[in-house]
């Protein structure tokens, strides 16, 4: 009897052993379904961005999963809220990696919590793609090297700054700026860093720096410091919350020169906090733009808006791009295993999106177009696509 019993405990232990394996091994890819991890700003600060991200995923997927998926299986999301916060995001990804055991993970929409996700995913060798985390450090650490699990699929903040102080210096022939930038945004220093390098190579001076934080309300003194000066343009990067608020009251205070910007500005909560009338000769760099005519971002204006009832913004275009990118992955890949799609997403080779055609260089970005814009009575209007 003692000896049956111990060779049915063994069986048991060795059936055990087998199932655990086969949970590992699976990563992601259990029955007929591969599961991807969404880990987005869904609430707080920076809500729309997250939300605008996941919007064109989620359109993307099913139409995906209603041409009949990918790998003969079908995309499933876990959606989880970061709540726009660097360490819900960290916690996220560790749940998605580990609990969920997801094949990969889109997002964090922002870069902080981008980069604060990213050493979870490195420790658990899980490929995180994020569509608008555009800060220069996402994808590289401090020491320069590829983090080999990180990719983007948006151009980089110094790239932004380069356009921007080429444009307000060649094409607006602003030669005299004033900066004003949020001290406590990656995403605010680095595209200044970049612009004030770039802009005073082509001549142009910065006749002052002024400060802010992100949640401060009133600008009335820093923006009292710049009208002192007299500067011919101001160049103001940092996200929708901040800059709609600051347009609107240096307007007020009869300040009137073009401002400048990134893609940060772009979100309906803008023309909200500025009102129409305070925005003109407001110019910002931007993925997409639906005044685009190329046949591509048509035909996906037209899909979204029978979908969704809605015109999209260049984060549903992110977002919707990113889905395709994953699945462009995963077919050359074989296989929905985490190793084999992060070598696939490496070597991406023009990859054809609405936000532009690309492919990923050496240090996990994309190589891509930029457009600009400019808002006329609060509505954009698009100006040119500049290439790389």
């Amino acid at each position: 009897m003692k000896k049956k019993l111990s060779i049915f405990i063994a069986m048991l232990m060795t059936a055990s052993i087998f199932t655990g394996c086969g949970a590992k091994k699976t990563n992601g890819n259990e029955g007929n379904t591969i599961k991807i991890g969404l880990n987005y700003e869904l609430s707080n600060e920076v809500a729309t961005y997250g939300q605008g991200v996941v919007s064109g995923l989620e359109l993307a997927f099913k139409e995906i999963n209603d041409a009949g998926g990918v790998l003969g299986k079908q995309i499933e999301l876990i959606k989880v809220d970061n709540k726009s916060d660097t360490a819900e995001a960290a916690s996220v990804a560790s749940k998605l990696a580990t609990r969920d055991k997801v094949v990969a993970i889109l997002g964090p929409a922002t870069s902080g919590p981008m980069k604060a996700a990213a050493p979870i995913a490195i420790q658990n060798k899980v490929p995180v793609i994020s569509a608008s985390s555009t800060a220069d450090d996402v994808t590289v650490d401090s020491n320069g090297k590829v983090r080999e699990y990180i990719f983007k699929t948006c151009f980089s903040d110094s790239f932004q700054g380069v356009i921007l102080a080429n444009f307000a210096a060649e094409d607006l022939k602003l030669m005299n700026a004033a900066v004003l930038m949020d001290t406590t945004s990656d995403y605010s220093k680095g595209m200044t860093k970049s612009f004030k390098e770039t802009y005073t190579s082509l001549g142009g001076k910065i006749l002052t720096e002024q400060a802010y934080q992100a949640k401060d309300k009133d600008f009335k003194a820093v923006l009292t410091n710049i009208k002192n000066v007299n500067p011919e343009a101001i160049y103001l990067p940092g996200y929708y919350e901040e800059v709609g608020l600051i347009i609107k009251q240096a307007r007020e205070l009869g300040i009137n020169v073009p401002i400048l910007g990134g893609d940060g500005y772009d979100s309906p909560k803008l023309l909200e906090l500025a009102g129409k009338d305070a925005l003109n000769k407001i110019y910002y760099t931007n993925h997409y733009s639906s005044k685009d005519n190329t046949p591509e971002v048509v035909k996906f204006i037209d899909t979204y808006k029978k979908a969704l009832n809605k015109e999209p913004d260049a984060f549903n275009a992110l977002g919707y791009d990113l889905a395709y990118f994953l699945v462009d992955a995963l077919n050359r890949a074989g296989a929905p295993d985490r190793e084999k799609l992060k070598d696939a997403l490496a070597a991406t080779k023009d990859f054809k999106g609405i936000t532009g055609s690309f492919s990923i260089d050496s240090n996990h970005n994309p190589v891509k177009s930029i457009t600009i814009l400019e808002v006329k009575d609060g509505v954009q209007t698009f100006l040119k696509k500049q290439q790389p």
